[in-house]
């Protein structure tokens, strides 16, 4: 059974749109991945809708081996580092939560700490942070590394990384700051603490450069679906996004998650998990189905066949596009993500060209009317597979306007979907309580609230 009465809903603005072809869709917009117009309006759009975040996602989109020609036919080769981007959306919004993805692997706690505690200043308490650990090698190449991590190693960074961020984030009480003209004081000295943490990956002193956060901590997401990364989930994730494309997988990871939660000492209840979905919607089902396959028309074997294989984890390129997928080695990359293709490849006996077809549009996707789009969700929701979705569009704005005009108001008349935002901060309207800091119970240091 659902733990909320509501559902949570995140919007995942993948620019142009997060089908490989949505870029040619003739209500794409193209060129918004460069243009900061076009990304405030789809924030206003979302906020219109009630979304209770904007999920901006970062990957290197190239591979280790370069491809010029085959990339040329993909729209995921620019776009703006998220933490920039989402600082303009904050005072473009006044409301909408505004999650962005930084990497444990390539970057340092005090710069990402520092990061996004500003963020939440800047939003007044509306900041996420998605915690990743880089699935493409590639990126190794531009920060001065011979070869990639091994992914129990980038997860068993990532975890000290994140606890080195929170306690930074502590780094002043809630009442540290006087601002004290007369007396000449700017803030108690006794409400500042040094963090002193070293260990074989990161030695940081602190204080941080920015006060405690209005949230205490920004919101911290986590999308690793491996056993390692639902062990981090378990330890300090806020929000966990997953891939499940299939009610039984969802609940099985529902429980497995949040049965993690509880044996790691925390409240399950303050964990929400948001598997992805994709809806394609119309006011008809014709209509909806026309739109989805115009989208898989478009689709150019070379993009579609540089996608299947950046989620096998191997060159697809000299195998048959009408025959099998081959057996793959497993990755060190995205683990989650070829588990799950070639569980499909396997289970449907779909062929490489059908495999990128059907992996064009992302898992869970769902194609029909406003009605067809609030029954999965409402099921998914109900039978314990969900808290809620992060949503992902073909294309930008046509999909996420259609979703907000047709499908949120269907929510709503269901009573499954919120008619305003609850509170000020995403906490708030995520109904995750704010974090007291580590040194509250230090005696005479007590913080209120």
């Amino acid at each position: 059974m659902a733990r909320r009465d509501k559902l949570i809903l995140g919007a995942f603005l993948q620019t142009p749109g997060q089908h490989t072809a949505g870029w040619r869709y003739p209500r794409a917009d193209a060129e918004a991945s460069l243009d900061i117009d076009a990304q405030i309006a789809f924030a206003r759009t979302a906020e219109r809708g009630l979304f209770h975040a904007i999920f901006i996602a970062d990957t290197l989109p190239f591979p280790v081996k370069l491809d010029a020609e085959a990339l040329s036919y993909s729209a995921r080769v620019v776009d703006f580092e998220p933490v920039t981007l989402l600082s303009a959306l904050a005072v473009a919004t006044s409301r909408i939560g505004l999650v962005g993805t930084v990497t444990t692997t390539y970057y340092e706690p005090y710069f990402v700490a520092r990061q996004f505690a500003s963020l939440d200043y800047l939003s007044k308490g509306r900041a996420g942070w998605n915690v990743v650990t880089s699935s493409n090698g590639a990126e190794a190449l531009n920060y001065s590394r011979r070869e990639h991590p091994s992914h129990e190693l980038r997860y068993r960074r990532a975890t000290e990384f994140v606890d080195i961020v929170k306690g930074l984030w502590d780094s002043w009480d809630d009442d540290a700051f006087l601002f004290d003209k007369e007396g000449g004081r700017f803030f108690r000295p006794g409400k500042m603490h040094l963090l002193d943490h070293s260990s074989q990956y990161f030695k940081v002193r602190g204080p941080l450069a920015v006060a405690r956060p209005p949230q205490g901590h920004p919101v911290i997401v986590q999308a690793g679906s491996s056993d390692t990364g639902r062990n981090a989930a378990a330890s300090f994730a806020d929000v966990v996004f997953t891939a499940q494309s299939d009610l039984t997988g969802a609940i099985a990871f529902y429980d497995d998650v949040r049965a993690r939660v509880a044996a790691a000492g925390r409240d399950p209840d303050h964990v929400a998990i948001l598997p992805g979905a994709t809806p394609v919607v119309a006011k008809t089902r014709s209509e909806a189905q026309e739109k989805y396959e115009q989208l898989q028309d478009l689709l150019h074997p070379m993009a579609g066949l540089a996608m299947l294989s950046g989620a096998a984890g191997a060159d697809l390129s000299k195998y048959p596009i009408d025959g099998p997928l081959p057996a793959v080695p497993p990755t060190e990359s995205d683990k989650t993500r070829q588990e799950l293709l070639v569980a499909h490849a396997k289970q449907t006996g779909l062929t490489i060209r059908e495999l990128y077809r059907w992996l064009a549009s992302g898992y869970n996707t769902i194609v029909g009317t406003p009605a067809d789009i609030a029954d999965h969700f409402e099921h998914w929701f109900k039978s314990g597979g969900a808290d809620g979705f992060n949503v992902r569009f073909s294309y930008l704005p046509g999909d996420l306007d259609d979703f907000v005009d047709l499908v949120v108001p269907e929510l709503q008349r269901r009573g499954l979907y919120h008619h305003a935002y609850e509170g000020t901060t995403l906490r708030e309207n995520l109904q995750i309580p704010r974090p007291p800091s580590r040194y509250s119970r230090i005696p005479g240091n007590e913080i209120a609230g």
